[in-house]
């Protein structure tokens, strides 16, 4: 299952989840981070029960955006216990996504 994380239930699903996330921030107008999506929703159909897996628009979250230093996208922020724990930036293989989301086990 893949979530969209947006300021209002941040703070409950990402930094008080019990289980590792990877976050995507996204733009709609983003060529990469549409070439994302597909590695992104198998990644979250892969990891579906073990860590949770979503989208953060950063023109809609600005706020966030800004919170976590997003200077371009796609980027990747990896959370564990509330801590960003690895991070990544533009597109990317699936296996090298996935080992972002691997370290945080």
């Amino acid at each position: 299952m893949e979530y969209k994380f947006t300021e209002a239930n941040f703070e409950t699903e990402v930094l008080k989840s019990d289980i590792p996330v990877l976050v995507d921030f996204y733009a709609d107008w983003c060529g990469p981070c549409k070439m994302m999506m597909p590695v992104v929703e198998k990644l979250a159909e892969k990891y579906d029960g073990k860590a949770k897996v979503g989208k953060i628009n950063s023109d809609e979250e600005s706020a966030l955006a800004a919170k976590y230093n997003i200077m371009s996208i796609p980027s990747f922020l990896v959370f564990k216990n509330g801590e960003v724990v690895n991070s990544g930036m533009g597109a990317m293989s699936p296996d090298a996504l996935a080992a972002l989301l691997d370290s945080a086990f």
